[in-house]
């Protein structure tokens, strides 16, 4: 095909400089069939096939190909002819080509078959309209790249967005993004768009009916909003919460952020969706900012009290004083151990009760098979075998991070009872005893009595009680008065003492 400037050239010099056909083909070098086209034509034409292309190999075979893929569109989705079936199908009846060739083929006419997607513009009602999705991005936490969960609320009319990381989908994370989205909207959209996801959906049923989770519906009756699901496979009917979840990724995660842990994301992931307040879509009348604070007047008004996002079990205490968990295992204090405790598993934390009473908590694991113990409630235990003191795993694990002093006490107990002729268990029992302050004070607090115990030498847990009294209650500064208002109050206590009223005590009287 000629290029439009060769084309521009035979057009103007046939009819500009009134050249015949002739001397065109003379003087620009081109055939008489070319000439004749630009003068049809103000721009080459594209280039189409009069007859198609000879396929020796694959000719005999297309007529039944096509069938097929016509029959594709009368079968269930899952169980449709795919390329290596019909490939396979054709094999059978003869064809000796390649497979990579028939997948062109069918993948042209899969194309020219395909119509394309068309959507209509839609417009919301301030307040009435949510959408609700998942997305994932890669983080570095702690110094180790992990994939989080990200849970993605959207005001349709404002297009205000909630974004926040979770390390799973599970149910209490789904429950526990709602609950912090409806916070900082300031309210409750009427109607929440979602995919079938199993946290809300049981069963898909026929057409728009669904059997839901009980849990979802318990959850759902407590904020008063409807629900409303997609058609399978028809993820564009919430296209906008769709498009938000790669808005976040491309703009909120990227580069990949480094942070302590998911507190400290969510809180940038927070602070970047207040940000998004400033911007003003394409074609919307104001800022997101300003259109959220007329909708937010429209959403329904929060519960008094939030929804417990948390799944309950009744757990059974081992012989280790533990609880399991999703195949973890969770320590309880041995003083308030029962056999049968209820566990409650919230997203980032485990608590565990006796009846209503709550007496551990623990960050929430979701490792496989792990042992995660708090030392503090194995104290009373090791108090009654301090044997066991240097193998005790939760002891063990806290040695690993606890401040060097803790180890210097330690020796120095040590060598007091040895000193003393005293068995070694003593100065571990002390040491226990000393180690309990912390169920009732904060560590920095406990360190810092230690260390004032041991420059007063005090090495023993009266001392050491006696230095924590002293830094809860410190003795407080006195001030003098200002007597300038009572000038006659200013002698007393600098007068001199008159003694004569005591010697008068000890006169003898007849």
């Amino acid at each position: 095909m000629r290029d439009v400037r060769e084309w521009e050239k035979i057009r103007r010099a046939y009819y500009v400089e009134k050249q015949s056909k002739r001397q065109i083909m003379r003087e620009l070098r081109c055939s008489y069939e070319t000439i004749k086209k630009a003068l049809m034509y103000s721009a080459p034409r594209p280039y189409t096939l009069k007859k198609p292309r000879a396929s020796p190999v694959l000719g005999a075979h297309q007529e039944e190909i096509e069938r097929l893929l016509t029959e594709n569109e009368r079968l269930p989705r899952k169980q449709r002819y795919t390329s290596h079936t019909i490939y396979e199908r054709i094999k059978e009846q003869g064809y000796e080509g390649s497979e990579s060739n028939l997948r062109r083929y069918v993948g042209q006419l899969r194309r020219e078959k395909r119509r394309p997607a068309v959507y209509l513009p839609l417009s919301y009602e301030p307040g009435i309209d949510g959408q609700v999705d998942w997305g994932e991005a890669s983080v570095e936490m702690a110094g180790e790249r992990l994939v989080v969960q990200l849970f993605v609320m959207r005001l349709c009319y404002s297009r205000k967005l909630f974004v926040m990381a979770f390390p799973t989908q599970r149910q209490e994370a789904f429950f526990a993004g709602h609950v912090a989205a409806f916070h900082y909207f300031g309210g409750v959209p009427h109607r929440l768009s979602y995919d079938n996801l199993k946290a809300a959906v049981q069963r898909i049923l026929t057409g728009r009916n669904r059997k839901e989770q009980n849990a979802f519906v318990v959850f759902r009756s407590h904020y008063l909003f409807e629900s409303r699901y997609c058609t399978p496979g028809e993820g564009h009917e919430k296209g906008g919460v769709e498009s938000d979840v790669g808005y976040v990724q491309r703009n909120f995660l990227t580069a990949v952020p480094q942070v302590a842990s998911f507190a400290k994301l969510n809180e940038q992931l927070l602070a970047a969706c207040t940000a998004e307040g400033e911007r003003k879509v394409e074609g919307a009348p104001q800022s997101i900012g300003e259109m959220w604070q007329a909708e937010k007047a429209l959403l329904y008004p929060l519960p008094a009290h939030d929804f417990v996002c948390c799944r309950s079990r009744e757990v059974t205490l081992n012989g280790y004083g533990q609880v399991a968990f999703e195949t973890n295992r969770y320590s309880v204090p041995v003083e308030l151990a029962r056999k049968h405790l209820v566990l409650r598993a919230y997203p980032f934390e485990i608590e565990i009760l006796d009846g209503e009473q709550v007496i551990a908590r623990h960050q929430r694991c979701y490792g496989h098979k792990q042992d995660i113990l708090n030392p503090l409630h194995y104290l009373s235990l090791l108090e009654q075998r301090p044997g066991a003191f240097e193998h005790a795993k939760p002891l063990r694990q806290w040695r690993e991070s606890w401040p060097p002093l803790y180890e210097e006490l330690l020796t120095c107990l040590r060598e007091q009872s040895a000193a003393a002729a005293e068995p070694e268990s003593r100065a571990i029992r002390e040491f226990i005893r000393i180690l309990q302050f912390h169920q009732q004070h904060p560590a920095h607090l406990i360190q810092e009595a230690i260390a004032a115990a041991m420059d007063q030498n005090l090495l023993h847990v009266a001392g050491v009680r006696y230095c924590l009294n002293g830094l809860l209650h410190p003795t407080p500064e006195l001030s003098a008065l200002d007597l300038t208002t009572h000038p006659q109050l200013v002698s007393i206590g600098s007068q001199p003492v008159d003694v004569t009223h005591y010697d008068r005590l000890l006169e003898v009287h007849p």
